[in-house]
C-alpha cells in the first residue's frame, strides 16, 4: 500500500480557549506544556537576599506573576486562526519607596533587563533561602477540610521541607510536582515576610479559565526566619458525570467500566489520562480511525469527552496498468468490486476491515494487486477511500495431468491428461466460464461450467452454477475382476443447476437439480446390462438409467488448512417425475479433525453413508483404495448400500517440503453388500470389512501434495499407493 502523507489524524488533550475574564466553561488543564520562562529576579532579588539596611519599614516587596495569551497577526496572513501563544513573566516592586530609598543601580538593571527582553538564567537561581516550616492552607489561610488532598500536596513536595535552604529553581520544581500529581489544576507559591523578614509572593498560576474549576485554594507556606512561603493550590472537582460526544462505535459499557471507579472522587488527571489512553487503545486495537480529541470539565463535576471518528465519505475504484502503474480503463465493472466490500459509506473507517476487504477482492481471482488509499474529504473530518486495483489477464488455455483412483490394472493406465480453457471475468462481472477435457486410456470427461459467484440483486452472496458434463469412468470399483482383464465403463451424461451461499461464518450450503442419463459399456463401447457374473448393471433393466436428483449439501470448514476441522453433509433425492426414473434417497457425511502434537499433526477422519430405494448398482458405496482403506485395491474391501470408514494418521516434518506419515485405516459395508442389486461384492468374494496400516512420504509441489505410501492389510498383503492431493 502506498504511503499517503496527506492524511493525518491529530488529537489534542488540552483545549485552550481565548483568554476571557468571564468564563462559563471549565476547561481541563491536564497535559498542558506551557513554556513558562524561568523567573528572573534581577537585582531586586539581590536586594531581598542581602536585606539592605536602607529598607523603609512597612513597605513589603511584592511579587506578581502574569500569564498572557496572544495571537500574532499580520497583513495578508492566512485567514485561518493562528495558534495561541503563551508567555509568562514575573515582576517585583515596592509598594512604598522614598525617592532616596531606591538604589540607582537597581533602576539601571531593571531597564537593562527590560531592554534585553530575555529572561536568562542568573546566579540568583542558585541562591538559597532558609525555610523553617511548610504548611498547607486554603485561600483563606485555614486548614483544608479534605485531609487526603492535603496529604497529596505534601507528598508531591520533594525539596520544600521544614528547616531547609531552598533555591528558586527547587521551588519551581515542587510547583510542577504538585500539578503533576493529577489532583490540582493550579499552584501559586507565595513568600510572606513577618515582622522579622520580607514578604515575597510567588504567584504562579495557569490560565484564568482553569481557576474556575474549584473554589478551594491550597497554600503551602514556607517560613523563613519567621517568614512563610505558601503554595497556593487549586484542586480539581469531584467527578459526578460523563458526557461523550462523537463516539458512534465506542461501546457505552466500555466507558461506564472505565469511569465507574472514579465516581464521587476528585478527578485525578493521571487516571483520566490513562482512561483516555485506553479509549484510544480500543480504537487502535480494532484498526478504527478514531481517538479522543478534547476533554473538558463542566460545572458540577461533569467530564465531557469529544471523540473524533473518521467516517467514510466516498469509495471509488482506480484501475492501474500492470506494466506502468498509471491509471487506465478497467474491464471489470466498478459495482462488481464495490459490492464485495464490507466497508460502506457512513461507517467509521477500520484498517482491519479494509484489509479483509482487500483479501476478499483478491479472492475473486481477477485481480493481481489491490490496495486501499485513504484521503481527507476536505474539511469535513471524513475520509475518501480510493481502491487501486491491477487486473489479471481474463482468460487463457492450460494443460495438466493426474491419476485416476479407479484404475487398478497398472500405473500407466491410470494416467490422465487434461486441457482446459477458462475465462475469469465474463462481461466484466467476475463470472467464470470453464471448458475442460480430461482423457486417459479408459477415463474421459468433457465438462462445461458457467458460474456467477454472486447473483446480481441478491444480498446473501448467492452463486449460480450451470453444468453440462459427458464422462466415461471405470466400473471396476463395484464390478471389477472381469475375466481376461476385460473392463467395463460407466458412461454418464449430466446437466444441472446449483445455487450456493454462505449460511453463517464457516458454513456454506448448496442446493441443486441434476439430471443424469447413465449406463454401462464394455471395452468396445457397446451397451451392456449384465456383467460376467450375471449381476445387473442397471436398476431399470434397460441399457441406461435416467435420474432426476434434488441435491442438498452443507459444508463446514475451519481455517481452510488441511489440518483444520471439516464437516460435509450431502443428501440426494431421486425424483420419479416419469415412471421409469429412479426413486431413492442417498445420504453421505464426512468429518475431519486435526490435533497438533508438537511439530507433528494428528489427523482423524470418519465417513459414512446409506442409500434407501431403487438405485443403480454402480452407485453403491465402494470401500478400499488410496482414498479409502489403504492396503487394498480400489473397491476391494466391499461395496454396499451402507458404509463406514475411519482413518488416523500422524504426519511430521522431515526436511524442507518433505513430510513423513504413519497411518491406519479401517472400513466396513455394515453387512449391506448383499442388498445391492445383483450382489456384486458377494459374487467377487469381497470381505465386506478390513483394515490397513503403513507409512509414507509427502512432498509439496505445484500440483499439490504428492503422496507415496506403502501399506499392509489384514490379509497380509502389501501395496504401494500413489496419489496427488490430500485424501478426501
Amino acid at each position: 500500500m502506498g504511503k499517503n502523507d496527506d492524511v493525518s489524524f491529530t488529537s489534542s488533550s488540552l483545549k485552550i480557549p481565548p483568554f476571557r475574564h468571564h468564563q462559563t466553561k471549565h476547561s481541563l488543564p491536564f497535559f498542558a506544556q506551557l513554556a513558562i520562562t524561568k523567573l528572573n529576579f534581577t537585582n531586586r532579588l539581590d536586594s531581598l537576599l542581602t536585606r539592605p539596611s536602607t529598607r523603609t519599614p512597612n513597605s513589603p516587596l511584592l511579587c506578581s506573576a502574569s500569564l498572557s495569551l496572544s495571537q500574532p497577526s499580520s497583513p495578508g496572513s492566512d485567514p485561518k486562526p493562528p495558534p495561541i501563544l503563551s508567555s509568562a513573566s514575573l515582576s517585583l516592586s515596592q509598594s512604598q519607596f522614598g525617592e532616596s530609598a531606591q538604589p540607582d543601580s537597581l533602576v539601571a538593571q531593571q531597564k537593562s533587563a527590560g531592554a534585553s527582553g530575555v529572561h536568562g538564567p542568573s546566579r540568583y537561581d542558585e541562591e538559597r533561602v532558609l525555610i523553617s516550616e511548610v504548611l498547607v492552607r486554603n485561600k483563606d489561610g485555614e486548614e483544608l477540610e479534605r485531609k487526603d488532598l492535603e496529604g497529596e500536596a505534601l507528598a508531591a513536595l520533594k525539596a520544600c521541607r521544614a528547616n531547609s535552604a531552598l533555591t528558586v529553581r527547587e521551588v519551581q520544581e515542587d510547583v510542577h510536582r504538585i500539578i503533576s500529581s493529577g489532583y490540582f489544576c493550579s499552584c501559586m507559591p507565595v513568600a510572606v515576610d513577618t515582622r522579622d523578614g520580607i514578604q515575597l509572593v510567588f504567584q504562579l498560576m495557569l490560565i484564568e479559565s482553569f481557576s474556575l474549576l474549584s473554589n478551594a485554594v491550597l497554600w503551602v507556606a514556607l517560613m523563613t526566619n519567621a517568614a512563610f512561603l505558601w503554595h497556593k493550590v487549586e484542586p480539581n472537582q469531584e467527578f459526578h458525570g460523563l458526557v461523550c460526544e462523537g463516539a458512534s462505535v465506542l461501546p457505552t459499557k466500555f466507558l461506564q467500566d472505565a469511569f465507574r471507579g472514579g465516581y464521587g472522587k476528585v478527578v485525578n488527571i493521571k487516571h483520566l489520562d490513562e482512561v483516555i489512553s485506553s479509549i484510544n487503545g480500543w480504537y487502535m486495537e480494532r484498526g478504527l480511525f478514531g481517538m479522543v480529541s478534547n476533554a473538558e470539565i463542566l460545572s458540577g463535576g461533569i467530564i465531557r469527552l469529544q471523540v473524533a471518528e473518521a467516517e467514510v465519505n466516498d469509495i471509488s475504484i482506480r484501475f492501474l496498468d500492470r506494466k506502468t502503474g498509471e491509471p487506465t480503463k478497467g474491464k471489470t465493472k466498478p459495482e462488481t468490486i464495490l459490492r464485495q466490500l464490507t466497508t460502506k459509506k457512513g461507517q467509521v473507517y477500520s484498517m482491519l476491515q479494509g484489509k479483509m476487504d482487500v483479501d476478499t477482492v483478491l479472492t475473486m481471482g481477477i485481480m493481481e494487486d489491490v490496495s486501499f488509499i485513504p484521503q481527507p474529504a476536505g474539511d469535513t473530518g471524513k475520509v475518501d477511500l480510493i481502491m487501486n486495483v491491477v487486473e489479471r489477464p481474463n482468460g487463457g488455455f492450460s494443460a495438466g495431468g493426474g491419476i485416476s483412483s479407479g484404475i487398478t490394472s497398472g500405473p500407466l493406465s491410470g494416467l490422465i491428461g487434461s486441457f482446459a480453457y477458462s475465462h475469469r471475468n465474463v462481461f466484466g462481472r467476475n463470472q467464470k466460464l470453464n471448458i475442460s477435457l480430461e482423457r486417459g486410456q479408459i477415463d474421459s470427461i468433457f465438462r462445461v461450467n458457467y458460474t456467477d459467484p454472486w447473483i446480481e440483486g441478491d444480498d446473501k452472496r448467492t452463486s449460480r452454477t450451470i453444468m453440462v458434463q459427458n464422462s466415461r469412468t471405470p466400473g471396476n470399483l463395484v464390478h471389477g475382476n472381469q475375466p481376461g482383464n476385460s473392463s467395463l465403463t460407466i458412461g454418464r451424461v449430466t446437466a444441472g443447476l446449483e445455487f450456493s451461499r454462505p449460511l453463517r461464518p464457516k458454513w456454506s450450503g448448496t442446493v441443486g437439480l441434476i439430471f443424469q442419463h447413465a449406463g454401462a459399456r464394455d471395452e468396445n463401447g457397446n451397451p451392456i446390462i449384465k456383467d460376467h457374473y450375471s449381476s445387473p448393471l442397471t436398476a431399470s433393466g434397460k441399457t441406461h438409467d435416467d435420474t432426476l436428483l434434488a441435491k442438498f449439501e452443507s459444508v463446514y470448514t475451519g481455517s481452510g488448512d488441511h489440518g483444520s476441522s471439516m464437516f460435509v453433509f450431502n443428501m440426494e433425492q431421486g425424483l420419479p417425475l416419469w415412471p421409469e426414473w429412479l426413486f431413492f434417497n442417498r445420504v453421505n457425511a464426512r468429518a475431519r479433525k486435526g490435533v497438533e502434537i508438537g511439530p507433528a499433526l494428528c489427523l482423524l477422519s470418519l465417513s459414512g453413508g446409506h442409500v434407501v430405494g431403487n438405485f443403480s448398482p454402480y452407485e453403491a458405496f465402494a470401500i478400499g483404495g488410496t482414498n479409502s482403506v489403504r492396503g487394498y485395491e480400489e473397491g476391494a474391501v466391499g461395496s454396499g448400500r451402507s458404509y463406514a470408514i475411519g482413518s488416523g494418521e500422524i504426519s511430521f516434518p522431515v526436511f524442507g517440503p518433505v513430510e513423513g506419515v504413519v497411518f491406519a485405516d479401517c472400513g466396513t459395508d455394515l453387512g449391506s453388500g448383499s442388498t445391492v442389486p445383483g450382489d456384486p461384492a458377494g459374487a467377487r468374494l469381497k470381505p465386506g470389512s478390513g483394515y490397513g496400516y503403513g507409512f509414507g512420504i509427502r512432498v509439496d509441489s505445484p500440483l499439490g501434495p504428492l503422496r507415496l505410501e506403502y501399506a499392509f492389510n489384514d490379509r497380509h498383503t502389501k501395496r504401494f499407493h500413489f496419489g496427488v492431493g490430500h485424501r478426501n
